[in-house]
């Protein structure tokens, strides 16, 4: 898992680049209202993917870009988001980043998310730790619900009566603070060192959160599928998932949710 996990690294760090390479040098298109795409994501990526296959040719290869590389059942896949947060990137907001993993199944073996702005390079490897620029990184220890800085994300197409908006407010009274990055993957990160105690998503795509959901569990904190009970790992397929710095804290934020529709 070490050359993976170099490898991780390096494609994260190289698509981040390229990143910096396209500001303010790109055109715009919409995949749909609040939701952009860049030329930059699809150049990141192709980088990022000529680096993986490179190195491993063998391996299936799933970016939010499309080019997928179909992989066999029990084969290591790559799971690469090029750009997570391109609406911050598009307005020169500092919230983004690359997130780059990979898997067998449903099983995380290493991944990297990668903030060009701020040059911080998370990476963990399945049993090794989580790291922030090569130190090691914690969870907070943060296990009440009251004295909890949690982070929230909101799909792009949202109305007033979306399933998120209604946990939005069934959390907002009981917590200390709620942020909204506008970048899961970053969301994730913040979990794994401490900025955040807690962050929770009822759906997302697989390329968002791969790197990040094993960043938590090896800085120490708690991942629990959504709905509860439904399995003792995040299913990659369709994730959902609450990311939490304890056990009782996921619980509490847990049982503040409504049920699902």
């Amino acid at each position: 898992m070490a050359d993976h996990l170099e490898v991780c690294e390096a494609a994260a760090r190289a698509g981040g680049r390229v990143l910096g390479e396209w500001v303010g040098r790109f055109a715009v298109s919409a995949k749909g209202p609040r939701d952009l795409v860049t030329e930059a994501d699809h150049a990141a990526q192709a980088e990022i993917r000529r680096i993986v296959l490179g190195a491993f040719p063998d391996h299936g290869f799933i970016g939010e870009e499309g080019g997928h590389v179909t992989a066999a059942p029990g084969q290591l896949r790559w799971f690469v988001d090029p750009l997570d947060g391109t609406t911050n990137y598009v307005h020169g907001v500092p919230a983004y980043c690359v997130s780059v993993a990979l898997a067998r199944g449903d099983e995380i073996l290493v991944g990297t998310i990668y903030d060009p702005v701020r040059d911080e390079c998370f990476t963990a490897r399945a049993g090794g730790g989580a790291h922030l620029n090569g130190s090691p990184i914690r969870v907070s220890s943060v296990e009440s619900v009251p004295e909890s800085l949690v982070a929230v994300g909101f799909p792009p197409h949202v109305g007033p009566d979306a399933p998120s908006v209604v946990d939005f407010l069934a959390v907002l009274p009981a917590v200390q603070a709620i942020r909204r990055t506008g970048s899961t993957a970053i969301n994730l990160a913040y979990v794994a060192c401490g900025r955040f105690d807690a962050f929770w998503i009822r759906a997302i795509a697989p390329w968002d959160v791969a790197a990040g959901l094993l960043l938590v569990a090896e800085a120490g904190g708690t991942v629990v599928a959504m709905p509860p009970g439904s399995g003792p790992r995040v299913s990659l397929e369709q994730p959902a998932f609450m990311a939490a710095a304890s056990r009782p804290l996921a619980a509490a934020l847990l049982a503040l949710l409504p049920a699902a529709p």
